[in-house]
């Protein structure tokens, strides 16, 4: 009962603000364009430097973490091909959505939820690495021709470089600065579940056996292939859950919307999307289950 208790206690504060958005997104309809994008711009780059800048660790004990993490997303992916093929749909389609997941909007919140502020800065790895992937590799399964340089432009794998760069070198950051950091950062969490809420509302639930199936194999394949990593990599026994815990998140919204600028079947996609956030309410408690200390 203490451990059913405590996963409620995880996951209600994510689904209460999730479930704000989606309230406010049906009764206002607010247009999120301009807040996701000062999101992505500033707040989650200020919590990423925070967090890499001035968390107490070391940038080399996420190292294997990160490894881990990027065979998980790119084993998640191969699954997703095959399965693809499996149902005689386009491998484009239902790959990425299988292979990246929402690893932003809710695996920082349910990381610190679950575990704490110390697992806030493994959420942020793992963060960084699957939006790397999505922002190079991701394009390139979308469309050969397309360009992925411009991702090391981006805000967030800047502040990730600048944080990075202060931890390695030991550079302290003088404390009204780090504060003003911290207090942008602190805004990034709870508006990415808001504009989560929202940003379902405007998803098409359609019925359809791949996005079913997807659904499925999505957090499946998540969570064996990072408890495999885990042990393959013989990573301590809490870098394991978070891999776990971060296989099981469901397919990324971001994923719509690469469908959608790459005309890649936007509304089958849309529906992966929708139906993989349905099924988190069952595929989350259950990692949590696995992972957290009874």
């Amino acid at each position: 009962m203490e451990l059913f208790i405590r996963i409620i206690e995880v996951i209600f504060p994510v689904i209460a603000v999730v479930g704000v958005g989606a309230w406010a997104g049906r009764r206002h309809q607010p247009e999120m364009a301009v807040a996701n994008q000062l999101n992505m711009d500033y707040f989650v780059p200020a919590m990423v430097f925070v967090v890499l800048a001035a968390g107490d660790f070391q940038v080399g004990e996420y190292a294997w973490l990160a490894a881990g993490a990027a065979f998980s997303i790119f084993a998640s992916g191969l699954i997703g091909y095959f399965t693809a093929r499996g149902l005689h749909e386009a491998p484009k389609t239902l790959a990425l959505p299988i292979m990246i997941n929402n690893s932003g909007n809710l695996g920082i919140p349910l990381a610190m939820l679950a575990f704490g502020q110390t697992g806030v800065a493994a959420a942020v790895v793992l963060f960084l690495v699957s939006n790397i992937i999505h922002f190079t590799i991701g394009p390139w399964i979308l469309d050969h021709q397309a360009k992925v340089s411009a991702v090391w432009k981006t805000p967030v794998v800047l502040a990730a470089a600048a944080g990075l760069i202060c931890n390695v070198a030991g550079v302290h950051i003088w404390q009204p600065l780090l504060m003003a950091l911290r207090m942008l950062g602190d805004i990034s969490v709870p508006l990415m579940l808001f504009a989560l809420g929202v940003r379902l509302c405007d998803v098409r639930f359609s019925e359809s056996r791949a996005a079913l199936i997807a659904a499925v194999v999505r957090p499946v394949a998540g969570m064996l292939t990072g408890a495999f990593a885990g042990w393959a990599l013989g990573l301590p026994e809490a870098l394991t859950a978070q891999l776990i815990l971060f296989g099981s998140l469901p397919p990324a919204v971001m994923n719509y919307m690469f469908a959608e600028r790459y005309n890649q079947e936007p509304q089958k996609v849309a529906s992966i999307v929708m139906i993989g956030n349905i099924a988190a309410l069952v595929f989350v408690p259950l990692a949590l289950l696995i992972v957290l200390p009874r």
